[in-house]
């Protein structure tokens, strides 16, 4: 059977892959090949452990999607292919043939090879339905729990699974606690919010053997301390799943994803990647970059279905942008571009300036929360390369805002002459907003 076109994977960006290609080609036959029945939201998996309550809570629901918009949608997996006929071939035996194909197979999680990794009660964090409620099944009649990586999803896995009740320990093998996205003030606040909760963190450590009889019984940490362990949650990062790669005789990265240009097209014709599996640049210093974000994947996604047969959505970013924010304790955080670490690791002449404000005003409502933001700029032109938050939920939706000031090369002086809308109970005073206000700091620096 042939379609026009055809997506390999589910996730966030196989789904808006298939979505974006119904809504521009509305005659094209489109098929999507996926190896679950139930896609969960990816930045949603942390919280199935607690606030969610079940796995089911987090599916995305794309099958009826996929059903509505007219989208063929085949429970599969595609095991081989061929680049030169253009056709995929599945494990169940199943081929077809494509005008244009789109490679969204995602990421998996990586495990470190240490002692100990294989016992039973060792899981990590999958993009998986089925593992994933077998692993909360497990987790239930067990009281101590170690989480090993610091980094955004090992935070809010160990922030969720503390809410059921278990004691938890977290290691960081890093300074700080979310080390490459945050510097660390704002890595320090993470840590002591964690502590706030009743979690045991770690950091500048790293485990050297997981030992049990069978199952987990304790995490052996380098200086030799011992921490008692019912089950250890590896959050050690992912790495991209490109098995289909040379199937489809496409070129590899130096970090091993799959070569794409600016917009999502490989080294064969007609075959796209995007999402965790594809390679990114970044927008800053040119260099290959190992972003695996949804938000990301979301954007490559929406760049291929637009210029699956054309150059129709011109691509005027100069690469890829770093813009997260998570939800710690109480406290909301949100980053984006570079931290002044890396930044003067990569040459870049910055200057950096704080300011703290309520988030509405005045300060005396319930619910309003102090509010730090850090902005980074280059001491020579003032254009903004990043910006770092803690605070309310507000973060949210402010670092998105710096996010697109970055990406249109805004200076300080920008961010001081925006106009903003306020309101006491959705926002920080007019008088105090935090980014006109940083902003402000960063002229004033700049001049002395």
């Amino acid at each position: 059977m042939k379609y026009d076109i055809v997506v390999i994977g589910g996730s966030a960006a196989g789904l808006i892959a298939a979505m974006s290609s119904r809504k521009l080609y509305k005659d094209k036959k489109i098929l999507v090949i996926k190896k679950t029945e139930m896609e969960l939201v990816p930045c949603g998996i942390p919280y199935t452990f607690s606030t969610l309550g079940t796995v089911e809570n987090d599916a995305m629901g794309i099958e009826a999607k996929f059903k509505a918009q007219n989208v063929d949608l085949l429970i599969d997996e595609v095991i081989d292919g061929d680049s030169k006929v253009k056709k995929v071939i599945t494990k169940g035996g199943k081929e077809f043939e494509y005008d244009k194909l789109i490679i969204a197979t995602g990421s998996t999680p990586f495990v470190p090879p240490i002692p100990g990794h294989d016992l039973e009660n060792t899981f990590n964090v999958p993009k998986n339905a089925e593992y994933l409620k077998e692993m909360k099944k497990k987790l239930e009649g067990l009281k101590d729990v170690v989480i090993l990586g610091g980094g955004f999803i090992g935070v809010e896995v160990a922030d969720e699974i503390k809410k059921s009740g278990k004691n938890v320990t977290l290691i960081e093998a890093l300074p700080d606690l979310l080390y490459l996205s945050f510097d660390t003030e704002f890595g320090t606040i993470a840590k002591e919010e964690l502590k706030k909760d009743g979690i045991k963190v770690l950091t500048s450590m790293k485990a050297k053997e997981i030992v049990g009889n069978g199952k987990v019984e304790k995490v052996i940490l380098e200086n030799g301390e011992e921490i008692k362990a019912d089950a250890v949650v590896f959050s050690t990062g992912y790495r991209p799943n490109v098995s289909l790669a040379e199937k489809f005789n496409l070129q590899l990265t130096k970090y091993g994803f799959i070569k794409t240009d600016a917009y999502m097209r490989t080294t064969e014709p007609d075959i796209f990647a995007v999402g965790d599996c594809a390679q990114h640049t970044d927008m800053f210093t040119g260099k290959s970059s190992k972003l695996m974000l949804a938000s990301a994947a979301v954007y490559d996604a929406r760049i291929a279905a637009s210029n699956l047969c054309c150059l129709r959505a011109i691509r005027r970013n100069k690469g890829s942008l770093s813009v997260y924010s998570t939800l710690i304790g109480s406290i909301a955080f949100g980053a984006a571009g570079v931290n002044e670490k890396i930044a003067n690791q990569e040459g870049f002449v910055v200057d950096s300036v704080t300011v703290e404000t309520f988030d509405r005003h005045p300060g005396k409502f319930a619910d309003a929360t102090k509010t730090k933001v850090k902005l980074i700029f280059s001491k020579d032109s003032g254009i903004v390369l990043g910006a770092q938050m803690a605070g309310g939920k507000g973060v949210g939706e402010m670092i998105n805002v710096i996010s697109l000031a970055i990406q249109m090369n805004a200076t300080v002086n920008d961010l001081f002459n925006m106009q903003i809308g306020t309101h006491p109970l959705l926002t920080a005073a007019p008088t105090t907003y935090p980014i006109p206000a940083a902003a402000e700091l960063a002229l004033i620096k700049m001049k002395k």
